[in-house]
């Protein structure tokens, strides 16, 4: 018969190895970050609204150049299966509204937009290193609630935080909008260049959302400024 051994005790340690408290890499900022989770399938009816934060060491994203640079990347970022339809830059960061045939695409054009608006910005701003301080925030549009919200809170956003801001927002694509309540003043007209977006396919963002009302142009998301 095979002897039985023994249960050994393992003596205590002084604590190292294993999950801390306050351990792995600090966090930047008070905000939270994207956490490294996977992302949930993608539905090609539904658009996204997506979220890139820079760096803070890279200055406002409002100035001459680095806008420039990334409303050419926003042009140039456009594929059959991937289009930016509204955006906005703000001083740090960037709102994307897009559309994508499924999951793949939708990974592919954000990353590649990510990659390609990064080299721009450095290249204007004779800067090296990181351009984005975390991953891409992406969340689907479902409804025409959801759409019609996301689309006032992207080409208006400059309301929350600039006290009574006038006119559209030069950073966005407000101008090339075509769902604005009441006719066009003339500070509201679209400039001669064509647009770098892409005209919405999904039913949401091209149709749906206008069940809920047009969109006035002294309309605030939610948590604006007075």
């Amino acid at each position: 018969m095979p002897r039985r051994l023994a249960q050994l005790e393992l003596p205590r340690t002084s604590g190292w190895g294993g999950k801390r408290p306050r351990a792995g890499r600090k966090r930047t900022g008070d905000r939270a970050r994207v956490p490294h989770v996977t992302r949930p399938p993608h539905v090609g009816r539904h658009p996204v609204h997506a979220t890139l934060r820079a760096c803070a060491d890279l200055g406002s994203l409002r100035e001459g150049a680095p806008f420039n640079a990334l409303e050419a990347a926003i042009r140039t970022a456009q594929r059959t299966d991937f289009r930016i339809v509204h955006f906005s830059v703000q001083g740090d960061h960037l709102h994307l509204i897009v559309e994508a045939s499924d999951r793949h695409a939708l990974r592919r054009g954000l990353h590649g937009f990510a990659i390609r608006s990064a080299k721009a910005l450095n290249r204007a701003l004779g800067h090296r290193g990181r351009v984005w301080g975390d991953r891409y925030h992406a969340r689907a549009l479902r409804t025409p609630r959801e759409t019609r919200n996301a689309i006032v809170y992207v080409i208006q956003n400059w309301r929350k935080s600039v006290p009574g801001a006038q006119c559209l927002d030069p950073c966005a694509s407000g101008y090339w909008f075509d769902g604005w309540r009441g006719p066009r003043p003339r500070w509201a007209l679209p400039p001669d260049e064509p647009p770098p977006t892409r005209v919405a396919k999904t039913w949401l963002l091209k149709e749906g959302w206008r069940r809920c009302g047009l969109v006035a142009f002294d309309e605030r998301p939610r948590g604006a400024v007075d």
